[in-house]
Order: structure tokens, then C-alpha cells, then sequence
């Protein structure tokens, strides 16, 4: 038994089962729960029918896609390379399953939360919380397995020589980066355009025009909006977080292998990232354990307390994992055990401080909200002048952060310092995904609590959550961004080695051009985003204002509405609308790569990651913030509803929808997917090009 390998390939693959045994413990207790209220398990049945009606048939158009990418990239390879068309067939059914499972639990735990919120807060944090750790522990438990799962077959039953990593085991694992990178882009872009689709009918006809309360029964979207949470919140983000993760491994992986040190040494470097994985597994759960909250106590705080918990544990867990990897050996010219711990230090210090800032400029009862709930009082233009303006200065900091990470992770072990700082920062994937996936579950929960017309108190209860809920969102949308931009940085380098570039020069014409159209695609690729929503919601507004006119005793709710239209409205302007995006992410890498040269894509890849990090920046952040804004006026400040100033706070929530859910979170993966993409073509680059 060689443990150089085998010990790393039994860690990580023990560690993914673990985090999908909890997952599914966690399931078990939530289906264990009875939904005793006819009505709520009635609408509950609605949204869960919904959601994963809109998932099976997102996932029927792509498996023609998938099908005819896996024959290109089995007719196009030679050799080891064709066993990427086998891998990136498994990585999309992987990433595929990673949002079923997440999202088939959160639509059970939604109505189970409401239940809860009857009889205490504690237990409606506990039901919404499992909800959402279900998510992250299934996205964590599916990707090391599926990696581990891959590397064990390609040594024990093809037979790869594992001390030839880089050239028969590496390009393998890059067709399963590039499936789950394709799956998580469809459904995040999908996922986006479903849910702001429904989300601008319901509030521009039912709290605008109408005027009647958010999740009101009468507004025939509602039930839409609520199946839109799931789908772009729970899915999406599983998925994308799924992709962040195996990228970032493939990329350390790659940096491992290029390290300068000798052969058994860069192994045992590009095995670590999986034993790191299994013990952030490990930490998650422990830190999911630690969440509770007393009955008048702080949600935020308990779940702040879980996740500081998690993340100091995994820091203290991957110390003995890089000292027996190393045993006293140095590599990059010195750099050893102390230093790789301190680069894990960096990497969960740079998502706590990005989380934090998003935090601030998008939380209620901070000065960047004020602002905007103050600009609402003289009109929409101001709010939204505004709510930008606050946007823009958000990505000042955070950007510092990441370059202050990426430099001091370098300095401390060069690019592979950079790659473990990168892992580092997603060692507790597991409760920061649980976290942001508890927000959708919460806000159902208030609006099936709303649509049930339960007791004032249960939607008190879950208002309580859903603020938090609101909170999580931000901060879990910020995480995310961090770790594209460190995630894409890594795939840069590791796509340098791979083509086997020393460096680019900037002045290079090539290189200049690939800058200013990666610098632009962000931006053509947002607009097709935007303007998808633009056009689902038009027919989302059309249809609710027709319901209304149309159907007797509706306004006064003597009548259901045709809640099934609505969501059938979303379904099909989400998937017709997703592909062109979709397209353009997936083509762009490899047009620019062999017509124009490894030069220009490297440039490309540059201008992409620059421009991109600071626009998600930017859109998630205006949108939360615009988002708080109306909330904050909600509660009664500066005229609170139906007045002047919450009218134009609803049309600043309304254009920040699909900045905040739909293109912003969407940029993370195209600046990932093109990193991926790259990786993938970078022997046939090699060969075209003759490098």
C-alpha cells in the first residue's frame, strides 16, 4: 500500500461519505416532521411541485447538451484525453444532484419551519437551518467523492501511473471541473431568470398597482416567487458553490504538481487539498451542531457562532495535515508546514473580512441603507442613483482584501500558497452554504405562513428569521465572489503551467486585445442576464394583470388564482432564455484560443477576472442594499408602506433583483468556467499552436 496515495484518496473519500451520511440524517429528522395544518401542507405541496417540476425540466434540456459536449470532447482528445468525455458527463449528473438534493429537502423544510414557528423560535432556526445543511453537506460529500471516486478508478482500475499525475490523472479530473462548471452556469442563469421573473410580477402588479402585502394568497405570482427562492437560492447557489470547489481543487492540484521540490513531495502537495476537504467536513458539522438560539435570543448570533466555530476548528485541524504531508521537507524555495497553515489562515480570514464588509453595505441599520432609505423620500431617480453609488464604493475593500490575500499567500509558499489559501477559504463550504441556503427556506416559511393566514405571531417568528435570512444572503453571495476571484486566479496560473508559459508580456498587442475583450464579456454577458428578466417578467406582469381583470371574486378572495400559470410563465421563459448566456461562457475561451493564441487567452482570462470580480461586486451589492432599503421602510420608517417613499424603494428592489439573484451571482461562474474551460483545452492549445 503505497500511503503517499492511497492514505489522501481514503481521507477524502471517507470525509465525502461523512458529510453525506449527515446530509441525509439531517433529511430523515426534517421528513420525520408532521405538517399538521391542512392549508399550509396544501400551498407547501404547490411550491415543492413546482420546484422540482422547473428542475426536471432545466435538467431534460441539458442533457442533449451534455451529451453532445461529452462526443466533442470524446472526438477531439486522443488517448488518457478521452476519458474527459466520461468525467465531464459524471461531473454534470454530480452538480446536477447537488441542487435535487438540496433543494428537494428545502422544500419539505419550508413548510416544517412555518409548523415550528408556531411553537417556538428555536425550533423553526433548528428545522430551517437542517433545511439548508442539507445543501451545503451534499454539495461538500459529491464533490469529494466524485473526486476521489475518479482518481481511485483511473489508478486501481485503469491503470494510470499516479507518479505521472500531471499527464494521465489530471486531464481526467479537468472534464469533471468543466461538467460541474457548465451544470452550475445553466442553473444559476436559470435559476436567476426564474425567480426575478416572479419576483418583479408579483411586487409591480400586487404591492405597486394592487397594493396588497407581499405574499398575499390573492396575487396569482406568489406561489412563482416562491418556487423562484428555491430554484435560484437553493439550486443555484448549491451549484455554483459545487463548481467553486472542485475548480479550486483541480487548480491546487495542478499548482501542487508545478511546485519546486522532487517528485514524491509534489504529490503528496497535490493530494492535500482532499485530506483539507474531509477535515472541513469534519469542522462544518461540528459548527451545524452548535446552532441554536434561546427564545427571545439572536438568530445572527447563533448562526455566527457555528460559523466561527467551524472555521476556527478546520484551521486548527489542517495543521498536523500539512506537517504529516511534508515531514520536514521544504518546497518553492523554503516554504513548509508553518507557512501552508498560514496560508490557511489567510484564506478563512479573507472570507470572514468579505463577508463582513458585505455585510455592512447591504445590512439594515447601516449608514450605506440609511442612505438609500433616506434618497427614497424624494423619489425613484434618487434611490436609484443612489443605491449605485453605494454599489460602486462597495468594491473597493473588498477587492483590497483579495489582493491583500493573494500576496500574502504567495509570499508565504508562491502560487501553491495562493491555491491552499483559496482552499482555505472554502475549508467550511459545508455550514457557509448551510448558512445562505437557510435564507430561502426562511422566507418561505414567512410566505406560507402569509399564504396559510396563520396567527399574526408565526409570521413574527418567521420575520425574525427571514431578516437574518436576508443578511445571510448578502454575505453568502459576498463569499462567493471571494472565492471565484481566488478560485479564477489559481486557474490562471495553473493554465500558465499547463501550456507551459513562463510569463505574458503585457505590451504584447495580443495580449492587449485578449484584456479588452475579457474586460468586456462580463458586461454583454449581464446585459443578456438583465435583459432575459426584463422580458420573463413583461409576461409575468401581463399574466397577473390579466388574472386580475379577469377572474370574478379575485381581489376580493372569494377566488383562487391560476397559481400553475404563473410558475409554468417562469419555467419557460427561464430555459428558453438561459442558453445564449449560457453559449457565450462556455464558446468564448475556445474561439479566442485558437484563432487568436495562448497570449491573447491569457490576456483574456485577465480582463475577464478584473472586470468581472468588480461588476458581481457591484450588482449583488447595489440589489441587497436596494433590497434592505425597502425592508427598513417596511417596518415603518420614513412613511413605511404605501407611501411615496416605499413606492420608490420597491422600484429600487425591483431593478436590483436580477443585479443581486440573476447576473451578479452568475459572473462567479463565468469568470470560473472560463478558467475551467481553459485548463481542459490547454493540451489541445499545446498541439494546435505547436508550443
Amino acid at each position: 500500500m503505497d500511503l503517499d496515495i492511497e492514505l489522501p484518496l481514503a481521507l477524502g473519500m471517507l470525509g465525502g461519505l461523512f458529510a453525506l451520511v449527515f446530509a441525509f440524517y439531517k433529511s430523515r429528522w426534517i421528513l420525520s416532521l408532521d405538517v399538521e395544518n391542512e392549508k399550509l401542507r396544501k400551498i407547501g405541496g404547490y411550491v415543492a411541485k413546482g420546484a422540482m417540476a422547473f428542475l426536471f425540466r432545466e435538467y431534460k434540456v441539458l442533457v442533449p447538451f451534455v451529451i453532445g459536449a461529452a462526443t466533442l470532447l470524446l472526438l477531439g482528445n486522443k488517448g488518457v484525453l478521452r476519458w474527459e468525455a466520461v468525467t465531464f458527463a459524471f461531473g454534470a449528473i454530480c452538480s446536477a444532484m447537488s441542487g435535487f438534493f438540496g433543494m428537494k429537502i428545502a422544500t419539505q423544510a419550508n413548510m416544517r419551519t412555518t409548523e415550528a414557528a408556531a411553537k417556538s423560535l428555536n425550533l423553526a432556526l433548528k428545522v430551517s437551518f437542517a433545511g439548508g445543511s442539507v445543501m451545503g453537506m451534499s454539495v461538500v460529500g459529491l464533490a469529494l467523492c466524485g473526486i476521489t471516486g475518479i482518481m481511485y478508478a483511473t489508478i486501481h482500475f485503469f491503470g494510470r501511473d499516479p507518479y505521472n499525475f500531471d499527464h494521465q490523472i489530471l486531464p481526467i479530473l479537468s472534464g469533471f471541473a468543466l461538467g460541474a462548471s457548465c451544470i452550475a452556469l445553466f442553473a444559476r442563469v436559470g435559476g436567476g431568470i426564474y425567480t426575478k421573473a416572479a419576483d418583479v410580477g408579483a411586487d409591480l402588479v400586487g404591492k405597486v398597482e394592487a397594493g396588497i402585502p407581499e405574499d398575499d394568497p390573492r396575487n396569482p405570482a406568489t406561489i412563482a416567487d416562491n418556487v423562484g427562492d428555491n430554484v435560484g437560492d437553493v439550486a443555484g447557489m448549491g451549484a455554483d458553490l459545487y463548481e467553486s470547489f472542485v475548480a479550486s481543487v483541480l487548480g491546487c492540484m495542478i499548482l501542487g504538481l508545478a511546485a519546486n521540490t522532487d517528485d514524491i513531495i509534489k504529490l503528496r502537495l497535490a493530494l492535500l487539498p482532499l485530506v483539507l476537504a474531509a477535515a472541513g467536513a469534519v469542522a462544518s458539522a461540528i459548527g451545524i451542531q452548535c446552532v441554536r438560539v434561546k427564545e427571545g435570543g439572536s438568530p445572527q448570533g447563533a448562526l455566527n457562532k457555528g460559523s466561527l466555530i467551524a472555521s476556527v476548528l478546520a484551521a486548527l485541524f489542517s495543521y498536523p495535515i500539512f506537517y504529516g504531508a511534508l515531514k520536514g521537507h521544504t518546497f518553492n524555495d523554503g516554504a513548509n508546514a508553518n507557512q501552508l497553515f498560514w496560508c490557511t489562515v489567510v484564506g478563512v480570514s479573507a472570507g470572514t473580512l468579505i463577508g463582513a464588509l458585505t455585510e455592512y453595505f447591504t445590512g439594515t441599520n447601516k449608514a450605506p441603507v440609511n442612505a438609500i432609505v433616506k434618497a427614497c423620500e424624494t423619489g425613484a431617480a434618487t434611490t436609484l442613483i443612489t443605491g449605485m453609488g453605494v454599489g460602486m464604493i462597495s468594491t473597493a475593500l473588498p477587492v483590497i482584501t483579495m489582493g491583500a490575500a493573494i500576496l500574502l499567500s504567495y509570499n508565504l509558499a508562491g502560487l501553491f500558497g495562493v491555491a491552499i489559501a483559496t482552499v482555505g477559504l472554502q475549508l467550511t463550504l459545508g455550514i457557509q452554504l448551510a448558512v445562505d441556503a437557510f435564507g430561502p427556506v426562511a422566507d418561505n416559511a414567512g410566505g406560507l405562513a402569509e399564504m396559510a393566514e396563520l396567527p399574526p405571531h408565526v409570521r413574527a417568528t418567521t420575520d425574525k428569521l427571514d431578516a437574518v435570512g436576508n443578511t445571510t444572503a448578502a454575505i453568502g453571495k459576498g463569499f462567493a465572489i471571494g472565492s471565484a476571484a481566488l478560485t479564477s486566479v489559481v486557474l490562471f496560473a495553473a493554465f500558465k503551467e499547463e501550456v507551459g508559459i513562463q510569463s505574458i508580456e503585457i505590451t504584447d498587442p495580443k495580449v492587449l486585445v485578449g484584456l479588452l475583450l475579457g474586460g468586456m464579456v462580463p458586461y454583454l454577458f449581464s446585459s443578456m442576464c438583465m435583459m432575459s428578466v426584463g422580458r420573463a417578467a413583461f409576461a409575468m406582469v401581463e399574466e397577473v394583470r390579466r388574472q386580475f381583470r379577469t377572474i370574478p371574486g379575485l381581489m376580493q378572495g372569494t377566488a383562487e388564482p391560476d397559481y400553475g400559470r404563473c410558475v409554468d410563465i417562469s419555467t419557460t421563459a427561464a430555459l428558453k432564455e438561459m442558453i445564449l448566456p449560457g453559449l457565450l461562457a462556455i464558446l468564448s475561451p475556445a474561439t479566442v484560443g485558437f484563432l487568436g493564441g495562448v497570449q491573447m487567452l491569457m490576456g483574456f482570462l485577465a480582463g475577464v477576472t478584473a472586470s468581472g470580480v468588480a461588476l458581481a461586486i457591484f450588482m449583488s451589492n447595489t440589489g441587497g442594499a436596494w433590497d434592505n432599503a425597502k425592508k427598513t421602510i417596511e417596518s415603518g420608517v420614513g412613511g413605511g408602506k404605501g407611501s411615496d417613499a416605499h413606492k420608490a424603494s420597491v422600484v429600487g428592489d425591483t431593478v436590483g433583483d436580477p443585479f443581486k439573484d440573476t447576473a451578479g451571482p452568475s459572473l462567479n461562474i463565468l469568470i470560473k468556467l472560463m478558467g475551467v474551460m481553459s485548463v481542459v483545452i490547454a493540451p489541445m492549445l499545446k498541439l494546435f499552436w505547436g508550443l
